[in-house]
């Protein structure tokens, strides 16, 4: 005990000082790598959604992938589901999945986003409009979105419509459903939105080939950036959802660790609700 106490008198106050910072960093790393590699987020309380934000929830493009994980998740979790798509049976499919497997209610909407801006398209926001008309509406899930077949050169695609396609799905369609689903959430003082956006736009410096899908993407990422300061005090989250996927291994990086939201593949994150 006396030579212990004899040890810590010689070590010099610098020293002493230096090891208290050097833990300090250490500590702050091996927090930061938890995070990253998303164990803090297994090992958090869930998170009661309906009590939180409301009793149902959209999404679009629900029939596969993402979205239909979404949905089954999200109907796990005791939400109720209004589904948006442009697939009349594969709505029918995913739909009927979620009732029988999990007890709850859906809505089905049909609504092929690239006609966003047309006649058609008027109609099909005012049949959604119509469907939504007194449901407590928590969580919007901005899933559908398109992406170049195939690497090309911006003057090479043969098909011009295409882009106007793709800009009309990833960029203008997600503008519209969000603004006709905001209205509800202020009302009730509540509510979360929730954008799927992509790696291209935060984990590369560039996605060459791929000009115009990288940039619909990115417009993703500032739109949800730019909500969110917009109606942060308005009781309403917004995050932006950005799948990153190599081998299967999916990584969750976060710029903002706030309030937390739950889904099933939470990839990287601008912000978590």
């Amino acid at each position: 005990m006396g030579a212990e106490v004899l040890l810590r008198q010689q070590q010099p106050w610098w020293f002493v000082s230096l090891a208290i910072l050097g833990a300090f960093y250490v500590a702050a790393a091996a927090h930061r790598l938890l995070y990253v590699s998303g164990i803090t987020l297994l090992l958090r309380r869930r998170k009661d959604l309906g009590r939180c934000y409301g009793a149902w929830a959209v999404i679009t493009g629900p029939t596969s992938g993402i979205g239909r994980s979404m949905a089954l998740e999200l109907a796990r979790l005791g939400l109720n589901l209004v589904l948006v798509g442009r697939d009349p049976a594969m709505l029918h499919d995913i739909s009927r999945a979620v009732s029988e497997t999990h007890g709850v209610r859906t809505k089905t909407v049909i609504f092929d986003f690239s006609l966003v801006s047309t006649p058609q398209g008027g109609e099909a926001m005012a049949r959604l409009r119509e469907a939504l008309e007194g449901l407590e509406v928590g969580v919007l899930v901005n899933n559908a979105g398109v992406a170049t077949p195939h690497a090309t050169y911006l003057h090479e695609e043969p098909d011009a419509e295409a882009w106007v396609r793709m800009i009309r799905v990833n960029l203008w369609a997600l503008t519209e459903v969000t603004a006709a689903v905001l209205p509800g959430m202020l009302e009730r003082g509540r509510g979360a939105v929730v954008n799927i956006g992509s790696g291209s736009t935060e984990a590369l410096p560039s996605y060459p080939l791929y000009s115009v899908y990288a940039a619909t993407k990115r417009y993703v990422t500032q739109f949800s950036r730019s909500l969110y300061v917009e109606y942060r005090d308005k009781g309403i989250d917004v995050q932006c959802q950005v799948n990153i996927q190599s081998c299967g291994l999916a990584i969750i990086i976060s710029e903002e660790n706030t309030k937390q939201f739950v889904s099933p593949y939470f990839f990287l994150s601008w912000k978590n609700i």
